[in-house]
């Protein structure tokens, strides 16, 4: 079989858009919350720009490139246009915060369409296509490797990182809860 010609998944064209709330949501909220909880600690012009050992760049650099990144890859699988994604770097933690909600109205707006994770999309000046599921995986995969990098920086400058694991994000979205405990039943034997 040649690339590219490979047999169409069973559950193309289902919808496969419910599958997919918790991963994006997740992805867009866990990089808005380090995006508040950097702006939250009032860092420095000299800590925004501070690298790490196998880093992209320094704090303010890597959230740019995801953020700029995730729409990049958004308005290729949704057809709509994000302005930020062309424009000159963000030079404020602001401005990032407010470029990742719109994206995330974005890919809310795209969870509510059909979405064909089959349909060829032309990458790479015209000299490759690629699946429009793959834009997905590769927008979580890519936030979630440089959101670490940023972590990892932030720990040097001996400061906590947040927790912005999903079970962190079902929590805050009540996507997670406690049951009750149980009444105890006479006849319960614990091992």
């Amino acid at each position: 079989m040649s690339p590219g010609s490979v047999a169409p998944l069973p559950w193309a064209g289902m919808g496969l858009n419910d599958v997919l709330y918790d991963p994006i949501r997740h992805n867009n909220w866990a990089t808005g919350s380090l995006i508040r909880f950097c702006l939250a600690q009032n860092l420095t012009a000299e800590q925004l720009e501070i690298t790490g050992v196998g880093t992209y760049g320094g704090i303010l650099a890597t959230l740019d490139h995801i953020v700029r990144c995730d729409g990049s890859y958004l308005r290729r699988i949704a057809d709509r246009p994000l302005e930020y994604v062309d424009s000159e770097p963000a030079t404020d933690l602001e401005t990032l915060g407010t470029w990742n909600a719109e994206a995330g109205a974005l890919w809310e707006y795209f969870l509510t369409q059909p979405f064909d994770v089959e349909r060829v999309i032309v990458v790479d000046d015209n000299t490759r296509g690629t699946r429009a599921g793959i834009f997905v995986a590769q927008a979580i995969n890519h936030a979630n490797h440089h959101r670490e990098q940023v972590c990892a920086i932030l720990t040097g400058l001996g400061i906590e990182p947040p927790d912005i694991q999903a079970w962190e994000y079902a929590w805050e979205t009540e996507r997670i809860w406690d049951l009750p405990a149980p009444a105890a039943a006479a006849d319960q034997i614990s091992c």
